[in-house]
């Protein structure tokens, strides 16, 4: 498809549901920034059950459903790419900032309101999830791997994830001050090389696990466990909502598409060579989190580390959608600090108060990243240029539309299943 038009400036103003959004001039970041604010807008705790994944499906399959839906979800990131510039350049709208902007213009308030929830729910739910995973993961490493041990124990009266949450409170609020994306970027290049050194060692340790070992492998898992593996794939790929703003702010725009491209290239690539190492590694022993494999030492904790530390930074720009919902509707869209804060401190409360998240995690990940991720963009673009491609483009957006239906509805009755087998 042709991305290459971009949208023209006008002395037209968006319309308004009943506030802007930002129109102050910001910083352009470079194309290695956008490389690597799309990297660690994507990348996250999902990469980590990626090998035992493939150990269900089979790690022929598994490469393959992760370059499946790695070129769905940048096809679907460039429509709502091109469908923002073929409105701003037909209608000569000023700038369409947001996914929640782009759903306002084509479907009216209710795109607006139906976008901006599925993002809260949405990106917060994956912060949520950082900050669980990064106070256990501590806990983990500097108390007790024991389980009932750490139940037990206290740091200074409180327990140790209660500690390590409050812990990053203060520095989250730190990072959550930064306006903008750009700002964000060295902490997002640091956290990349942060985050790939620990994968690298992981997979180097996979190697050589691998060579000493040679286990049983399956090549294809069987048809019971696709709908699975395509779910965790699909959170793998997490980041829809970030592709407006980082394209906003991406000094030559006329090569987002191709930085993108690159980007999801490189981290399928990443995500198949992990998936598979790790699963070649250990066989039928690969645990659902890849770093318990390779047991308790200096080598697990520092990997361990590393990944707390990519995923502490990948918290501010993972908000950043979130913070320009609540700063629209409550702030007139202007920047305010005291909200982000009440923001920071809502999501850490619930990470507190969710003992486990990780089945409430693949519930608003099979059903929201779904429907964010394909339906909604696939929607949008076909409403806004029906009359302009041949039908042969039609029928790829409705295809894509039930597909995305399909992995929704399959990953949250798999979702609500599993929550209730566990509570009987």
């Amino acid at each position: 498809m042709g991305f290459e038009n971009e949208a023209s400036s006008s002395s037209y103003g968006l319309p308004r549901e009943d506030t802007p959004l930002l129109g102050k001039p910001q910083p352009l970041s470079s194309q290695l920034k956008t490389f690597a604010n799309v990297f660690i807008a994507i990348v996250g705790a999902g990469v980590l059950g990626l090998p035992y994944t493939f150990k269900k499906t089979g790690w022929i399959f598994g490469i393959l459903m992760i370059f499946t839906v790695s070129v769905l979800t940048y096809h679907c990131m460039m429509l709502l790419v091109y469908t923002r510039r073929k409105l701003e350049s037909r209608h000569g709208f000023s700038k369409i900032n947001s996914f929640g902007d782009l759903g306002f213009i084509v479907c009216g308030p209710i795109g607006r309101i139906a976008v901006d929830i599925m993002i809260v729910l949405s990106q917060a739910g994956f912060c949520v999830s950082y900050l669980i995973f990064i106070a256990n993961t501590l806990a983990y490493v500097f108390n007790s791997s024991n389980l009932a041990q750490l139940r037990s124990q206290n740091i200074l009266g409180f327990k140790p994830k209660t500690f390590y949450i409050w812990g990053c409170f203060p520095f989250q609020l730190g990072l959550n001050s930064i306006p903008t994306l750009t700002h964000l970027a060295p902490l997002s290049i640091f956290a990349d090389v942060v985050d790939l050194g620990a994968m690298g060692v992981v997979m180097v340790e996979d190697v050589i696990i691998y060579l000493q070992q040679k286990p049983v492998l399956n090549a294809f898992g069987g048809l019971s466990v696709v709908f699975y593996g395509l779910g965790v794939a699909v959170y793998a790929f997490e980041g829809i909502g970030m592709v407006l703003p980082l394209e906003s702010e991406t000094k030559n725009k006329e090569k987002f598409g191709k930085t993108l491209g690159l980007s999801m290239i490189f981290i399928a690539l990443m995500y198949g060579g992990f998936g598979a190492l790790g699963y070649f590694a250990f066989g039928e022993e690969t645990q659902d989190i890849i770093t318990t494999n390779l047991g308790k030492g200096w080598l697990s904790n520092l990997v361990q580390l590393c990944l707390c530390i990519n995923l502490f930074f990948t918290f501010p720009l993972m908000m950043n959608p979130v913070y320009e919902v609540f700063e629209r509707r409550f702030c007139d869209g202007r920047y305010c600090i005291w909200l982000r804060w009440l923001v920071v401190l809502a999501v850490s409360l619930v990470a507190l108060m969710v003992p486990n998240f990780a089945d409430f995690l693949s519930l608003v990940g099979s059903s929201v990243c779904c429907i964010l991720g394909f339906v909604l963009p696939a929607l949008f673009h076909l409403i806004v240029v029906k009359d302009e491609v041949k039908w042969t483009g039609r029928i790829l957006d409705v295809s894509i539309m039930v597909l995305g239906l399909v992995f929704a509805v399959s990953g949250t009755w798999s979702s609500l299943t599993e929550i209730f087998s566990i509570k009987v």
